[in-house]
């Protein structure tokens, strides 16, 4: 089943800010891990992650540093923030709060 967008959209935010609570990562990695993490059920677009980045960066919850990567090739790693890592935590509690009481709804009659 294929995600609605406007639901990925709201979900971006918390997706890189978990996937990168657990290590550095470049922008093709995330992407490569969502979709594993996921069984495929995410899929990001370029156009849909850069964007995200650099507006996490502007805001001070990710910083970025060049790094050579594994091929030799030049990479851009993200790293959180301590306040990007606050904000992970934050999230994270608040999007279990909103899922157990989606769930609520509809498994109650």
């Amino acid at each position: 089943m294929e995600i609605d967008r406007e639901l990925l959209k709201g979900s971006i935010t918390l997706l890189i800010l978990r996937l990168l609570s657990g290590r550095d990562m470049y922008g093709y990695e995330i992407i490569q891990e969502a979709g594993r993490r996921s069984d495929s059920a995410f899929q990001f677009k370029e156009g849909t992650l850069y964007p995200a980045l650099h507006q996490l960066s502007r805001k001070g919850y990710l910083t970025s540093e060049w790094r050579t990567g594994d091929n030799g090739r030049p990479r851009k790693y993200y790293s959180l923030t301590r306040k990007g890592r606050k904000l992970a935590e934050q999230s994270e509690q608040q999007w279990r709060f909103f899922t157990s009481a989606v769930n609520a709804v509809l498994t109650n009659e």
